[in-house]
């Protein structure tokens, strides 16, 4: 990690007192210079932070020289430690959370919490800063003008290509997070049901090692500097591009899938075919089989 630069500010004037509230703070997601001095002032003079692991977080908060009480707050904690921490902000509380790394609620803990302060009416301040997802979307070379964030896929072949399917017909930059034992699988996967589309693997982003990698996703399945590689890693995936079927080209599509596989399967396959919503063309299919 990179040392962080001096964050003294020159002028004297008095601060304003730190509202009550629970701060979602990002932070960095490698280089400790991305924590903004917005951030730094929040961490600074609040009274309690939440962190999903309170060793990571007292490493950031040592670079950068702040005391401050720290308690775990991460998926085994949310329900047991919620109530808890709405009762201190309703008494008048300044609770920042954060994450290991980036943006609170991404992939990360805080949404039970923040969705029972908002059921409260207490205010909820959002910390920008650090992203992975934005930080691969400004550096892929593809487009963004509209993405959809997916999350982590499923580990095994069979869920992920289902969970896949998902977002076949969806015309729109696909995010997705992987790990680095099952990324050549899992771009082998996502090419078989997305089709080969263009698509760059981001790893390690604001690190030493950083790198984008850029490809068709057959190629970068094939891709042996992708083969389990370390770090943190974001694929990237171009939309497709629109389908354009006529009534009778989906009907025929599905005639012939029919006679290999049942309606469910036989919608799974023209749905990544022709890029339509498998919900719409199942129904066809059980029509078309009822027709029979």
């Amino acid at each position: 990690m990179n040392a962080p630069t001096d964050t003294k500010r020159s002028d004297e004037e008095p601060q304003k007192p730190l509202e009550d509230g629970l701060y979602v703070v990002s932070t960095p997601i490698g280089n400790l210079g991305d924590l903004s001095f917005r951030a730094l002032d929040v961490l600074r003079r609040c009274d309690l932070i939440l962190a999903e692991d309170t060793r990571v977080a007292a490493k950031l908060l040592n670079a950068y020289g702040i005391k401050k009480r720290v308690e775990r707050y991460d998926d085994h904690a949310e329900d047991s430690r919620t109530a808890e921490i709405i009762e201190k902000l309703k008494a008048g509380a300044r609770i920042a959370l954060v994450s290991d790394a980036g943006t609170p609620l991404v992939s990360d803990p805080g949404y039970r919490l923040v969705t029972a302060a908002a059921a409260e009416n207490l205010r909820v301040i959002p910390i920008p800063g650090a992203s992975a997802v934005l930080a691969a979307l400004a550096v892929c070379g593809l487009p963004t003008d509209r993405f959809l964030f997916a999350g982590f896929t499923p580990a095994k072949s069979a869920a992920r290509r289902s969970f896949l399917e998902e977002f076949a017909a969806i015309r729109a930059t696909l995010v997705f997070y992987e790990t680095g034992p099952r990324l050549a699988a899992s771009l082998a996967d996502m090419a078989g049901v997305l089709g080969d589309r263009p698509a760059a693997v981001c790893r390690e982003l604001t690190k030493l090692y950083e790198t984008c990698i850029r490809g068709s996703l057959k190629a970068l399945a094939a891709d042996p500097r992708l083969d389990a590689p370390r770090g943190e890693i974001v694929v990237v995936i171009g939309p497709g591009e629109d389908a354009v079927a006529t009534e009778a080209d989906v009907d025929r599509a599905l005639a012939d899938a029919l006679t290999r596989q049942g309606p469910s399967a036989a919608a799974a396959e023209v749905a990544r075919a022709l890029g339509l919503p498998k919900r719409d063309l199942y129904r066809r299919a059980l029509d078309l089989k009822g027709a029979e």
